[in-house]
């Protein structure tokens, strides 16, 4: 019984460890290296915003990322191909995402490198994600030498930053970051600040995933997820 006074101060104590290990339970690393080649990485989902029935393929593959680990996650073939999706691909964005990893307040960054597509090249970070039609991207195209945030809202996609005359060319690999806070948005190229700008069409948490457009074939490494 005399210890019975010290039970409500070990429970603070480990509530209180608890509470400061949760705090960070969001953040983490994804470097593919723990996959399998030729499938989809444990966690993820693939989808399309205005695609078809056909999904693009995407799959770990045996290749050397940014930082000399062994594998990537490659977009292999996009469901943008062929005659009549080649005519239509303006809106078709291919999409691999982690639906149960969701966040509102993020600082995300990740690999990635332009490794084909004659319509489209590059891609970039999904983020507070609702849906297929629903969330927050952020690109950059070698092709065109951008780099842009974006929403997509019920499938149709709206600009809301640009900057131009990157010098980032097809098969460099180039790290991509952006950190939201309330509906402030800022990106990143290779550690540059290239964009702050203020949106709030997406208010609450949501998930966290990559995306790419039309016939773009892009790889990515080491996402990083942080939980501000």
């Amino acid at each position: 019984m005399r210890y019975t006074r010290f039970l409500p101060l070990a429970m603070t104590a480990i509530a209180s460890f608890a509470l400061s290990n949760l705090a960070g339970a969001a953040d983490r690393t994804v470097d593919f290296d723990e996959g399998k080649a030729g499938q989809v990485p444990t966690g993820w989902q693939l989808t399309a915003t205005n695609g078809g029935d056909k999904r693009a393929r995407w799959i770990v593959e045996d290749a050397k990322g940014p930082k000399g680990d062994t594998k990537v996650f490659s977009l292999v073939e996009p469901e943008a191909t062929g005659i009549l999706a080649r005519a239509t691909a303006a809106n078709t964005f291919n999409i691999a995402w982690l639906p149960e990893t969701k966040g509102r307040d993020v600082d995300l960054s990740v690999g990635i490198r332009a490794n084909d597509g004659d319509i489209d090249q590059g891609g970039g970070l999904m983020w507070r994600a609702r849906d297929q039609d629903n969330y927050y991207i952020a690109r950059y195209n070698p092709l065109e030498h951008n780099f842009r945030i974006y929403y997509v809202k019920d499938g149709k996609r709206r600009q809301l930053s640009s900057a131009d005359n990157l010098k980032v060319g097809t098969g460099e690999w180039f790290t991509m970051r952006v950190v939201q806070r309330g509906d402030q948005i800022e990106g990143y190229v290779n550690g540059e600040k290239l964009a702050t700008v203020r949106d709030a069409t997406f208010k609450d948490a949501g998930a966290v995933g990559l995306w790419t457009k039309a016939d773009a074939k892009t790889s990515f490494d080491n996402l990083v997820i942080k939980d501000l």
